[in-house]
């Protein structure tokens, strides 16, 4: 699909409404999602969208519509739609759209022999992963769902001030759920692996980690209620992490939605930790040139030595605060105009190795998951959530535990990591490695 020729065609339907500004935003994909259960395939599912949309800017006011039919009729009616939005929204000065700019070539976002290997090689994929993880234990007795997917994508921005990019990216990625069962007890394992190539996805070692999960946990017991220091491992870490991410962003602060808002340059986390968002991280999930705007995206310092150094910028927000777009504008594909997101959100990783920061723990937890984490206040950041994971006894991992909760104050957990491991994960676009707390409340019995 040509899609510089069909911004042509939108841009002539586009000027007779003779728009103060306008976007033109193109995007056609093609995902594979496949499910095997007890080696049959369970589900397969194959999608093409393309699709198109535009916002259109008259006398300060801002619309937009969308049409995923590329026929003249459906492109002026997806053209009038925005323009009457645009008419009848309440004038805002600060929107516009951003001036031409540069981009960076970003290499390894797209795998041109995904499209050479063959279903049978995906479906198969799926398959080795199931029989992998049962084959791990003994004691994992079955798999709730074993999955292969895959996205092939490609994206075209153009707006009325020059902006004119496009890229194209491929996605794979592979999950398992498994369950273990003893004596009676029943434990879920989950893990899943994400590269932009086919083979850069490890089916063995998804496969190990879920089994281990899931078999850790067995026989876990009770311990009674304490405040100790506290292990979170990288997957809880970023749990916590992502609740913390939209803080960051100066839509929330402009709103007064952010427990972040008037302490730029402040002293709030602890000194060893970095935070960054870097939208050009190889091999990074959200990775691209350009942001939902066309924005060039950048490697932006957040927190370092402890200090909040700034925020996290779209082109509306950077004009009501007089600041340059940090490349944050997200979007959920054409369907939908761009909104505040983090790319690469993630706490830059440590030294130490991770059974190092057991060391000098004579009685504390390793918290491994947590249950509704999603419910912490992002406004105050205080949080109650249940927990489990492993307790430490004089240096090492003793007994794994349940029942169990955790409370606080995001900010307060954050000020207190005394230790950061060497294990940084992503976990979709945010990631963390296993973090140490100086004390934590722990709930039990």
């Amino acid at each position: 699909m040509d899609f510089q020729q069909i911004a042509g065609n939108i841009e002539r339907l586009l000027k007779s409404r003779v728009p103060d500004g306008y976007e033109i935003m193109l995007g056609a994909s093609r995902n594979l999602s496949i499910e095997v259960k007890d080696q049959q395939v369970d589900t397969f599912k194959c999608s093409e969208p393309v699709g198109v949309s535009v916002r259109v800017l008259k006398a300060h006011g801002m619309g937009f519509s969308f049409s995923t039919s590329m026929d003249d009729a459906d492109l002026v009616r997806m053209i009038d739609n925005a323009v009457i939005g645009a008419e009848t929204q309440t004038p805002d000065e600060f929107n516009g759209f951003p001036p031409p700019q540069s981009y960076l070539d970003v290499s390894g976002m797209f795998d041109a022999g995904l499209a050479a290997v063959g279903e049978e090689e995906k479906i198969g994929r799926a398959l080795e992963l199931e029989r992998l993880t049962l084959a791990e234990d003994s004691r994992v007795k079955r798999v709730r769902k074993s999955t292969y997917g895959e996205s092939s994508y490609e994206v075209f921005i153009r707006n009325s001030l020059g902006v004119e990019g496009s890229y194209r990216g491929t996605s794979v990625s592979s999950s398992i759920s498994a369950v273990a069962e003893e004596n009676g007890d029943s434990q879920m394992g989950w893990d899943f692996g994400f590269s932009n190539r086919f083979s850069g996805v490890d089916v063995a070692l998804i496969a190990r980690t879920a089994a281990v999960k899931a078999t850790g946990l067995l026989g876990a017991r009770n311990i009674p209620t304490l405040r100790c220091p506290a292990l979170l491992d990288n997957y809880v870490a970023t749990e916590i992490l992502e609740v913390l991410a939209s803080s960051f962003l100066a839509e929330n602060v402009q709103k007064g939605k952010s427990l972040l808002a008037g302490k730029t340059g402040e002293r709030l986390f602890a000194g060893c930790l970095r935070i960054v968002d870097d939208g050009l991280l190889p091999g990074g999930m959200a990775t691209t040139p350009f942001d939902g705007e066309g924005v060039p995206m950048q490697r932006t310092l957040l927190v370092e030595g402890g200090v909040l150094q700034g925020l996290l910028y779209n082109s509306y927000c950077a004009r009501k605060d007089g600041v340059a777009s940090t490349g944050n504008a997200t979007r959920s594909g054409v369907k939908s105009p761009p909104h505040m997101g983090v790319s690469n959100f993630f706490i830059e990783n440590g030294l130490t190795p991770f059974a190092e920061l057991l060391k000098g723990i004579d009685q504390g937890v390793l918290v491994t998951s947590v249950m509704g984490m999603h419910t912490a206040n992002p406004i105050s950041g205080d949080f109650s959530v249940g927990a489990a994971g492993f307790f430490i006894e004089n240096g090492v991992v003793a007994y794994p535990i349940k029942g169990i909760a955790i409370a606080g104050n995001i900010l307060d957990l954050f000020r207190d990591v005394d230790g950061i491991a060497d294990d940084l994960r992503f976990f979709g676009a945010v990631g963390s490695p296993a973090l140490r707390i100086a004390a934590l409340d722990v709930s039990g019995e």
